[in-house]
């Protein structure tokens, strides 16, 4: 009996993680179209809807879309209004699960294929290809997904054998109403505890085609399935910004309120649900099955029972985004009513703004959070300029002390940040990246590496002003308007970097402007450097007040250095 339960969670392993490797390499197969496909969304809640069915249907996986869809209102990619649309249309494109066992795991014994399909997929892994070895990844997740399933009905106990088993569950169906909630917490327990509705579902679906439960009971795992779920959308939103805590708290919202209405209505809901199942399908009633541990798993009442229970998972989401889809603006005003937003901080606070809803099985997607996240250390660094260009202009030590000290917490804020960017593209599993999302990934901790050279810059430059300072000496009136020309320049460029990391598809013509700007950089450094080569020899000038000149000079130089880099980094 021990050894029984432990291949009955050894084989609920192999189906978990079937299902999450064949998500991973559905992933990453289509990662560039899924980010594609978000880009696209509007306004327009049944557009966001279709994504959602759209993505999850391509995916598998509700949850990972769920967090996906976080992320990218963490990221500001998408608003609340559009990600609540998105959510909605990912509980119906979970529903695809339910169907695909139902229909290959129980009525085809589909396990008998799964061991030449690892083979298949285990020729397709030695693939030089970067889409052959993905779609090797989604083969062998599918097979074990199948085989773990099957494993879990040939490990259940035989009621007909221990039929004590069967007495201490039928002592919870027989309680009227109470029973539908008793079953409905444990499908909502199970669901917390296994994190995967889809594996709760599949254990729902080997209970009741094998008598263990009735029709009724079944109906009510799967509502409190739907409660579970949000768990997972709740923990990847708590460490996240307002916005996307608000979204996993409007999927929660959306699952209670279904839930609610199908408890209020769930004689006639599942009465619906078996005239269906008999007008589609030519099946019995489910609701009229006698389920017992006689029932025999391959008959037509076994398979109204699965078909019953699958087409009750896609009803309920049809119904609830039916309902709920027009009232979408009150959901986001009921959300951010309950999640306040968290006041602003300060420059000298700043962290990380689009990344803290973390990557939660959606590695691929992430790289999209990371860009935004380096477009917002770029506009960070961009800031900085105006520090310097206030502690040039500074009129007594006093003020020039509180720009030094700005400068000197920028460079600390660009360590910081780009250790936390750095720790997070770190953190995304190399397996779960395709090819080219792993040369992106190399790209960026190029990037991130030139950002923070330009914090160094801009301390640089205020050391230089110290030491300015602590020798007593002052730039001449001309000597500052040449340093505010520079700076008109630097920040030029600053502007075309930021554009061209922001920008989808990167050009050449991108690229040129970029060039053209530390080429005006370039320029005007020598210039400036011989006409004040020229002063000095001309006596005009005092010669340690030019050499701090001309240091701060060949540092904007160098800035203008890091901003091509980067941009160079983005081909």
């Amino acid at each position: 009996m021990l050894l029984q339960v432990f291949t009955l969670l050894g084989a609920l392993g192999m189906f978990l993680y079937g299902m999450n490797m064949m998500s991973a390499g559905l992933q990453k197969a289509a990662g560039n179209r899924l980010r594609g496909i978000l880009s696209a969304i509007t306004s327009n809640p049944l557009k966001g809807v279709a994504t959602g069915v759209g993505i999850t249907s391509i995916i598998q996986s509700s949850s990972a879309t769920t967090v996906m869809v976080l992320g990218f209102v963490n990221a500001g990619l998408l608003t609340l209004a559009q990600a609540v649309g998105v959510i909605m249309g990912a509980n119906i494109g979970t529903t695809v699960t339910a169907w695909l066992v139902s229909f290959l795991g129980f009525k085809a014994d589909i396990s008998i294929l799964a061991v030449p399909l690892m083979a298949l997929g285990f020729v397709m892994s030695l693939s030089k290809k970067d889409k052959y070895r993905n779609m090797s990844e989604v083969i062998i997740g599918f097979s074990l997904l199948f085989l773990g399933l099957s494993l879990m009905k040939s490990s259940v106990p035989d009621l007909r054998q221990t039929p004590e088993v069967l007495q201490f569950i039928t002592q919870w169906t027989d309680l009227g109403f109470g029973s539908v909630l008793i079953f409905l917490i444990i499908g909502t327990i199970l669901t917390l505890v296994l994190q995967s509705s889809s594996a709760t579902m599949a254990l729902t679906l080997i209970m009741l085609s094998m008598g263990w439960i009735p029709f009724t009971a079944a109906a009510a795992m799967v509502l409190g399935e739907n409660i579970g779920t949000t768990i997972t959308a709740n923990i990847a939103a708590s460490i996240g910004n307002s916005n996307a805590r608000r979204a996993a708290l409007a999927h929660t919202f959306f699952n209670l309120f279904g839930v609610i209405w199908a408890l209020l209505l769930f004689a006639p809901f599942l009465a619906l649900v078996g005239k269906m199942i008999v007008w589609v399908f030519g099946l019995p009633n489910p609701t009229e099955v006698i389920y017992s541990a006689g029932l025999d798993s391959t008959s037509n009442e076994a398979t109204a029972a699965l078909y019953g229970v699958s087409m009750l998972h896609t009803l309920f989401n049809l119904f609830n985004t039916c309902i709920l889809i027009w009232f979408t603006p009150l959901i986001v005003k009921a959300v951010t009513a309950c999640i306040k937003a968290k006041p602003e901080v300060d420059d000298s606070k700043v962290k990380l703004k689009f990344i803290n809803a973390g990557h939660i099985g959606t590695a691929e997607l992430a790289i999209s959070q990371a860009n935004k996240e380096i477009v917002h250390f770029a506009q960070i660094s961009r800031n900085g300029l105006d520090y310097i260009r206030q502690a040039v202009h500074a009129a007594t030590d006093e003020d020039f002390e509180i720009y030094r000290k700005k400068l000197v917490k920028y460079e600390e804020i660009a360590d910081r940040i780009e250790y936390e960017i750095g720790t997070f593209l770190n953190a995304l599993p190399q397996e779960d990246l395709s090819e080219e999302t792993r040369v992106k990934t190399k790209r960026m901790y190029k990037i991130i590496n030139e950002l923070e050279s330009l914090g160094d810059s801009g301390e640089a430059i205020s050391r230089i002003l110290s030491r300015r300072n602590i020798h007593g000496k002052r730039f001449t009136d001309k000597n500052v308007e040449k340093i505010d020309t520079m700076i008109e320049l630097v920040d030029k460029a600053y502007g075309v970097m930021i554009e061209n990391l922001s920008v989808k598809e990167f050009t050449q013509e991108n690229l040129r402007h970029a060039i053209d700007c530390e080429i005006e950089i370039n320029e005007m450094r020598n210039t400036l450097r011989e006409e004040e080569i020229l002063r000095i020899e001309q006596n005009e000038s005092s010669y340690q007040s030019s050499v701090y000149y001309l240091d701060i000079i060949s540092e904007f130089e160098r800035m203008g250095d890091f901003m091509i880099n980067i941009s160079e980094a983005r081909q």
